[in-house]
């Protein structure tokens, strides 16, 4: 690839993939990621007739909380039981980077928007709940998505040698890497189209997209 070639190209409209509210993300040897795209998620228990956009495996409400981004600040918004910083909340409140956010007695979570050029957060579970379906990590993803070696990036990936980036605007998803890629078996320069069905794989890492009906 030539090194002088920008990146970011603008996308074809012929060729948009269009993306639902969220997807799995799974990246060999790191683990696997919900990832949601929606400004607002709920979180509650994970039950056949829940209607949370994160599921949980705990002892909650079907809608526990509320998580709402608004530009580049995030707010939870209680309907149960909710504590911040171990102070127990009744009205919305932003959430700050390294917030832990308790849902009931027992399930947190770490808030964490670690990089200063994305929008993006992550939420790790502090207390080994899982989601449903059972992932290592959330992601909820603005405009972009970060994966690698730095531990600013929204999904640390320490044996990689250099960033990967997968970026939405309006409905399409992209890829962006400056190293040569596969999509689905196609080879890729800077940048690509991907669906949230395709595998991503470079010369250190391998990404595969799975929807959630």
């Amino acid at each position: 690839m030539n090194s002088t070639a920008p990146i970011f190209k603008p996308a074809g409209e012929s060729s948009m993939k269009k993306t639902g509210s969220q997807f799995l993300m799974w990246v060999d040897g790191v683990g696997g990621f919900l990832v949601c795209l929606d400004d607002t998620v709920s979180l509650g228990q994970a039950t056949y007739d829940s209607n949370a956009t994160i599921g949980i495996l705990g002892d909650l409400s079907r809608n526990h909380a509320v998580i709402r981004r608004e530009r580049d600040a995030y707010t939870v918004i209680p309907h149960a039981d909710t504590w911040l910083d171990g102070q127990k909340i009744e009205r919305p409140f932003s959430l700050n980077n390294g917030d832990e956010l308790r849902l009931g007695r027992q399930v947190s979570f770490r808030f964490r928007q670690p990089h200063p050029l994305s929008t993006s957060a992550r939420m790790e579970s502090t207390s080994h709940h899982r989601t449903q379906p059972a992932t290592d990590g959330i992601v909820l993803m603005a405009s972009s998505c970060i994966l690698g070696p730095s531990l600013q990036n929204h999904v640390f990936c320490r044996f990689w040698s250099e960033d990967v980036m997968l970026v939405r605007k309006g409905e399409t998803l992209c890829c962006f890497s400056k190293q040569s890629f596969e999509v689905d078996g196609k080879e890729c320069q800077g940048r690509a189209n991907i669906s949230m069905n395709s595998r991503i794989c470079g010369a250190d890492f391998c990404i595969s997209l799975e929807p959630i009906d």
